[in-house]
Order: C-alpha cells, then structure tokens, then sequence
C-alpha cells in the first residue's frame, strides 16, 4: 500500500492532518480483530483457516458478524489507504475483501457447515458474513 501511495497515487485525496483519521479506523478494525481472536481462545478453537475448528462460536462479536477478524483486517486497511491519503492503496482494500470473500471464508462455511451442520446453517440465516 505504501508503495503504491508513493509511486502511483493515483490522486492524493487527503493531506496530513486528515490523513490521520485512517488511524481510528486501523486500530478500531485491529481492535475487533483482536477481541475476535480473544474469543476464540478462550473457547479453545483453533484460529487457523484450513485446520477444522474445534468450537462453533456465536457470541460475543459473532452475534454481528460471521466474520468479525477478517471484518476487522478491512477495516484496519482501508485506514491505512485512508491515511496513505492516496486512490491506490484502496484497490489492497478491495483485493483483501474479494480473496477473503471468495477464498477464505468460502472454505470455512463449506467446513462449518460440514462440521456443525444444522446448527451453523441456522446460525449463517441469522447472522450476516461480513456485517
């Protein structure tokens, strides 16, 4: 992102100070992120994407969002585009969002649902993927 900011901008859209407005969301989206994880290990599943999970989580940030870490990484690095101040950096945001979308939490559902069944299906008809 960095790299981009720097030699193909694009457009610079923000100028310091405004560009730190970026850091409320990273630590915002860092923090979710966090607490997400915290979550998990205290439930005693595992945080590792391709390895079976070995607790079905629904509470706490779960109850909003089926996917609150990678929730958290979007928003962490649209703040750092944000603070970048630059168009470019956006399009890391937007591939983030489309592999994590496609590839990553694809493969998890497919193994929840193998995993937990009914129970996650009911959970993924209440609850939203990203938000």
């Amino acid at each position: 992102m960095g790299l981009l900011s720097t030699y193909y901008p694009v457009i610079r859209f923000l100028q310091y100070p405004w560009t730190l407005i970026g850091l409320l969301d990273l630590i915002g989206g860092l923090s979710i992120t966090v607490i997400a994880g915290a979550q998990f290990m205290r439930a005693k599943t595992n945080l590792k994407t391709f390895n079976k999970p070995d607790q079905f989580v629904t509470s706490g940030l779960f109850k909003f969002s089926r996917n609150p870490m990678y929730l958290g990484f979007a928003i962490s690095t649209f703040g750092i585009a944000l603070y970048l101040g630059a168009l470019s950096p956006f399009l890391i945001c937007v591939l983030f969002i489309v592999v994590a979308d496609r590839w990553y939490i694809a493969h998890e559902e497919a193994v929840m649902a193998e995993t937990f069944g009914e129970a996650y299906m009911d959970y993924k008809a209440k609850v939203r993927r990203w938000v």
